[in-house]
């Protein structure tokens, strides 16, 4: 997979991502042809932590110009063919202009995007900072110009702003949230996946908060084992381990957090601690 210019750089991807990206793109542009002339991989794959039959595929598609009516039904279209024909791995995105990626997230107006495959035009959390941070710097171009070659607005004050306050907001409230254990939120939470999720998603914001560079889960956890105490080894993990990433070897062996009360508690405590570190720092 590789973008249009003739600087592209070729880049390979797993085959479900190349399935579902040229089901898109054939869809789109047999429904509105030149509509979409940019379409660039974001996420985990950008970031090298793509994981088949786990991953989504993250995306940023652009337009030459504001979406009408008919350009958002077609969209509309493709997506719903794209996901009859690849039901899986998500393709999740946003749909912009280049003049929204030059002029940055906070000026960009409302845009149709994807969410579990399902197209949707009230509110995309994905236009924020971190996204275009990744889009600057990390995106794999499936149609157009290479990063690099097209203006993306990055404001580096904006990003650490933005991630201390999905730490402030969004974090504290998934803590609170998860360790209720009698809530619905709170027994969903004796599954591992909550653990990965909240551990290694904490983590990546402390690492950007801290150095203004976006990381992958994995890398964040490898982050996290060398910033924090090692009171806090076990639990790091232990949701490294269930994301499924690689780490070396522990110094001293350390009991994994197998009992999914024990896992639970140590996971939102640990996210408790992250966020105050981090947001106390300012």
């Amino acid at each position: 997979m590789h973008g249009e210019s003739g600087s592209a750089r070729r880049r390979v991807v797993h085959p479900s991502v190349e399935a579902v990206v040229r089901a898109f793109l054939a869809s789109a542009d047999r429904t509105r042809p030149g509509l979409v002339e940019g379409l660039y991989l974001t996420g985990s794959l950008a970031l090298g932590d793509f994981r088949p039959g786990r991953s989504d595929v993250d995306f940023v598609a652009v337009t030459a110009q504001r979406l009408s009516a008919a350009d958002v039904t077609a969209l509309g279209q493709a997506h719903a063919e794209t996901r009859a024909q690849r039901a899986r791995p998500y393709f999740d995105g946003v749909h912009v202009t280049w003049q929204d990626l030059a002029a940055g997230p906070a000026s960009c107006p409302a845009v149709p995007y994807t969410l579990r495959g399902k197209f949707r035009t009230d509110d995309a959390f994905e236009v924020n900072p971190v996204t275009w941070a990744v889009l600057a710097k990390n995106a794999v171009p499936a149609r157009g110009p290479v990063p690099g070659g097209f203006e993306v607005g990055v404001d580096r004050a904006a990003l650490h702003d933005w991630t201390l306050g999905n730490l402030d907001g969004y974090w504290r409230r998934w803590h609170t949230a998860h360790r209720a254990p009698l809530s619905l939120t709170g027994l969903a939470a004796l599954n591992g996946r909550a653990t990965a999720w909240g551990v290694l998603g904490v983590s990546r914001l402390h690492h950007t908060a801290a150095t203004g560079e976006i990381v992958s889960k994995g890398a964040a956890g490898r982050y996290a084992l060398k910033t924090f105490a090692p009171e806090w080894h076990p639990v790091i993990e232990e949701a490294l381990r269930l994301h499924g990433s690689v780490t070396a070897p522990p110094a001293a062996p350390s009991r994994p957090l197998r009992n999914p009360f024990a896992r639970r508690r140590a996971a939102t405590d640990f996210v408790a601690m992250v966020v105050e570190d981090a947001t106390s720092a300012g």
